[in-house]
């Protein structure tokens, strides 16, 4: 992929501020902004590569939720699952219906980082409004990302969700997205799945979906733990893109939690030789007690910050 086809892939900054934060824009690795139409020239002569926004073009983008963990009152526990604000099955279900969308986040502090590395994973046009405390982690997160190619792999699944593209439905896709049971929106159920979940029939009532651990654990039970192509241990806040072909696989890791995770553990349906995994704030890394066991490949992460990037070869 050519390095400007790579750029136009990235999520882009929208900018307010004036050309006289250039030299921190630049301090922190930043060189492509959206900006308001009447500072183009100034901000083109400082050196940076421009693209026009107005206010109402932002707004007519999609917006999404700032991404990691929701506090919920009433819900506090020691045993509950956090519950985890992410977008990636909204991306899936927009590119499945409308093909690619565009979208925006305004974002508090401390998320900046997240929500580029969630668009990026994801292969999503986003323009990102962002806190300037933010500003060198957001430049961080852009440096990690453009060592990456964009992934134009297709996604995996292991169970079809039909969308009539109801607010349930969506809180579907998702309720299984959190738990990483891989899905794929459908318009009409498809026979290459062993599972198609079509709310509203007589196998997936609506009333099921207003217990969402349980309607979770019956999918899961379904399609049993043996048969999915993705697990993970050690942590309830990494959600996961599985892509590939016959020849390869990429996983997109994202921690919505905040901190650090060590020890991630994963496991892939599969045997795939030791490939390269990339990790946010470390680089290229080796990922660590690698085994080929029972058809799956399983392997850790010794530490995991904000996103991970992975791809493995299939062992022929």
């Amino acid at each position: 992929m050519s390095l400007l086809l790579l750029l136009l892939a990235l999520p882009l900054l929208y900018w307010q501020g004036g050309v006289e934060s250039a030299p921190t824009l630049k301090q922190a690795g930043i060189e492509r902004l959206c900006v308001p139409p009447d500072q183009i020239e100034a901000w083109r002569k400082a050196g940076f590569s421009v693209i026009p926004m107005t206010d109402a073009e932002l707004a007519s983008r999609e917006k999404l939720p700032t991404p990691g963990i929701a506090a919920r009152a009433g819900v506090a526990s020691p045993t509950r699952s956090p519950w985890i604000d992410a977008n990636g099955w909204q991306y899936l279900r927009n590119f499945a219906r409308n093909g690619a969308g565009k979208y925006y986040y305004d974002l508090p502090a401390g998320k900046a980082a997240l929500a580029a590395a969630e668009a990026f994973a994801y292969g999503a046009d986003a323009v990102l409004k962002i806190d300037t405390a933010d500003l060198e982690e957001f430049g961080r997160m852009l440096a990690f990302l453009r060592q990456l190619p964009t992934d134009d792999l297709p996604t995996l699944a292991d169970l079809a969700v039909v969308d009539d593209g109801s607010p349930l439905t969506g809180e579907v896709m998702n309720l299984l997205a959190r738990r990483n049971l891989l899905f794929r929106p459908v318009p009409t159920p498809l026979p290459q799945f062993p599972i198609n979940i079509k709310l509203g029939t007589k196998e997936y009532p609506k009333e099921a979906v207003t217990d969402p651990s349980l309607f979770a654990l019956k999918i899961r039970r379904r399609l049993t733990d043996e048969k999915r192509r993705l697990r993970i241990y050690g942590s309830e806040v990494v959600i996961c893109r599985l892509t590939g072909e016959a020849a390869r696989v990429r996983l997109h890791l994202l921690n919505y939690g905040g901190r650090e995770i060590a020890g991630l553990r994963i496991r892939l349906r599969g045997t795939y030789a030791k490939g390269e995994a990339f990790v946010a704030g470390s680089g290229r890394v080796e990922p660590m007690d690698y085994v080929l066991t029972d058809g799956a490949t399983e392997f850790s992460l010794a530490k995991m910050e904000t996103y991970a990037w992975i791809e493995l070869t299939a062992v022929k």
